[in-house]
């Protein structure tokens, strides 16, 4: 193998490691005679359809594209430890149809996808290895906003201003 083959080979072993990890905790010993306190614990949304409906009632472009299944997840992700537990697909109206061309309904160019997770570390890896993934390959930016257990993901179609709804709309979530 040449140099090149080894350096792409490294950068996507990276990639695929740093989708893999996540962030664990020791809960500390309560003083003698004590109890122990009880573990934080974060709101998280239900699923992606609710987060969905929060989301939409402040981007009225966005519209429900789909729902995956652990049937159709085309990631093979739903459902398997420490993935997301319910996604959903949208598009969004500001996209023009000329730049959509070659893409299948719930590709995230088309408008994109919200991903609950069972926790916020788990959704952290998620996005952070999606970031890895895709730094250096402008075909596959895309932006993300997370908000505890929640990943939204929106179209790199979109201008900055028109994803700034959604970043804003998912400050909202629970």
């Amino acid at each position: 193998m040449n140099r090149a083959t080894h350096a792409a080979a490294a950068v996507i072993t990276a990639a695929l490691l740093a989708g893999c990890s996540t962030a664990t905790s020791t809960p500390k010993a309560a003083p003698s005679g004590q109890a122990a306190p009880a573990p934080a614990t974060s709101k998280v949304t239900a699923d992606a359809a609710s987060a969905f409906a929060v989301i939409s009632a402040a981007v009225p472009s966005a519209k429900l594209s789909g729902t995956v299944s652990a049937e159709n997840d085309p990631n093979h992700l739903l459902g398997r430890p420490h993935q997301y537990t319910s996604k959903i697909t949208f598009t969004d109206g500001r996209i023009p149809a000329d730049q959509t061309d070659g893409h299948k309904p719930g590709d995230v160019e088309l408008g994109g996808s919200i991903e609950t997770f069972p926790n916020a570390a788990n959704a952290k890896a998620r996005h952070d290895y999606i970031q890895t993934v895709t730094k250096g390959i402008p075909t596959l930016t895309e932006y993300d906003y997370l908000h505890g257990a929640t990943l939204v993901r929106v179209s790199r179609l979109l201008t900055p201003a028109q994803a700034a709804d959604y970043e804003k709309a998912a400050t909202k979530l629970p």
